[in-house]
């Protein structure tokens, strides 16, 4: 389904097939348009020694008809036979056979072998192993043991070795900076896989999506899969609900079944991220004295002057001056225009005999209130705005200092309560 959306979002078919080519493998890809409750998409299938790659269920259904019980795959899971046959020249040849037609156990090692002879860019090996690693390493904890022991069932076989491989190699040719993915639906139910019935999701995809958002609809039947897990666990940046963007294209890849009032398909959209557009800004002067020789009492003062004659910001900080002196160093952010009065008031109201100035730019959110009702009255809460929704909230400290001084109850109380209330009508 990932192919499917990369290919339907304008990556190349053709090296997609290349790709495969150049694993080196028995397998191609074929590519078809489909439709999926309504939805056109493009499905991408992994053909196999003449055979397209199955889901998990129907996969192990067809093994249990040629007589592949779970109990013998749990046994040889590490190994398999080796069986004598007949060379046509009278010679005999050993030929390794899995109890899986077509997919054989390959751990980790070969897997990384065949990935890295092939002729693909090394980022895209590297992101390739990566899934494999993580896949391998849920795999290991399931059954504990190390990850190099771990041979793959189903997901080591040559269908997925050529599923990640091109997923890697896609998401690359892709060119995005970054990959944002929605919460998943896992589906539900139960899965038939190598040690017998599991419920949805399997213990590795499971594993897999530890701090992933979740959710399981109406469908009752395994919608993410392990290798599909390890997929994204890799190549997403963070999990998070659609993002504000401008959208330049959308692309939908097919799943195998067509599910009745449910569309199978997985959504792709690129676009430039609105995260990056420019905060506003604008010019400011500072202004800096150094004092150790004045009274904290009139410091005090001197901040409510200063804020009173439009300083945008006053602060102090306690620095250690000549002679060892302990002193303060009074700072006053303004605007352009304030610099000259506000630097009048430092000589007038202070002991300094030295004014510091200097223009900076400064990028600042904007800001609004909103008022909320708590159980004790009204507090303003105050917002900061970053590209449209609110990035930081905050109760204004004085109306919380006053609700608490008129009802007797603790400050914090009132701002724990404010928030609660704002946090709760914003999530409806």
């Amino acid at each position: 389904m990932f192919l499917g959306a990369l290919v339907d979002s304008g990556v190349s078919p053709e090296l997609l097939k290349r790709t495969v080519e150049a694993l080196g493998v028995e397998a191609h890809l074929e590519i078809s348009r489909v439709d999926r409750s309504g939805i056109s998409a493009t499905k991408v299938d992994v053909i196999v020694a003449g055979e397209k790659e199955l889901p998990r269920e129907e996969f192990w259904e067809k093994q249990a008809k040629h007589g592949h019980n779970h109990a013998q795959d749990h046994q040889h899971h590490h190994h398999s036979h080796e069986h004598k046959h007949p060379h046509e020249h009278g010679h005999e040849q050993k030929h390794e056979h899995s109890h899986e037609h077509g997919h054989p156990h390959r751990g980790l090692k070969e897997i990384r072998e065949i990935i890295g002879k092939a002729a693909i860019s090394e980022s895209a090996k590297a992101r390739a192993v990566r899934i494999f690693e993580a896949l391998g390493a849920a795999e290991a904890k399931v059954h504990n043991t190390a990850v190099e022991n771990i041979h793959f069932h189903e997901v080591g076989a040559v269908d997925a070795i050529v599923d990640i491989v091109c997923a890697a190699v896609g998401a690359e040719t892709l060119g995005v900076d970054q990959w944002v993915c929605s919460p998943l639906n896992v589906g539900g139910g139960t899965v038939e896989c190598a040690h017998g019935t599991f419920p949805i999701p399997a213990p590795a995809t499971l594993e897999l999506l530890k701090n992933a958002p979740v959710y399981s609809g109406e469908i009752q039947k395994e919608l993410v899969t392990p290798t599909g897990a390890a997929i994204v666990s890799v190549v997403a940046s963070r999990f998070a609900p659609f993002p504000r963007m401008k959208i330049d294209k959308a692309g939908y890849g097919a799943g195998a079944r067509d599910f009745k009032g449910h569309p199978n398909v997985l959504r792709l959209t690129v676009g430039e991220s609105q995260s990056a557009a420019k905060v506003p800004g604008e010019e400011i002067a500072i202004l800096e004295a150094n004092v150790d020789d004045m009274s904290p009492q009139i410091f005090g003062y001197v901040m409510e002057r200063a804020f009173a004659a439009g300083a945008l910001d006053v602060f102090g900080t306690a620095v250690q001056m000549k002679k060892n002196r302990p002193g303060m160093l009074l700072t006053v952010l303004c605007r352009p225009e304030d610099a000259a009065p506000l630097r009048q008031l430092i000589f007038a109201e202070t002991t300094t005999l030295g004014v510091r100035e200097r223009r900076e730019q400064r990028a600042s959110l904007a800001r609004r209130h909103q008022s909320v009702q708590t159980r004790w009255g009204e507090v303003r809460m105050k917002l900061a705005n970053l590209n449209g929704g609110v990035s930081n909230y905050a109760p204004e400290y004085e109306d919380c200092r006053l609700i608490a001084e008129q009802h007797h109850v603790p400050l914090k109380a009132v701002m724990q309560e404010a928030i609660r209330v704002y946090l709760e009508k914003e999530n409806g």
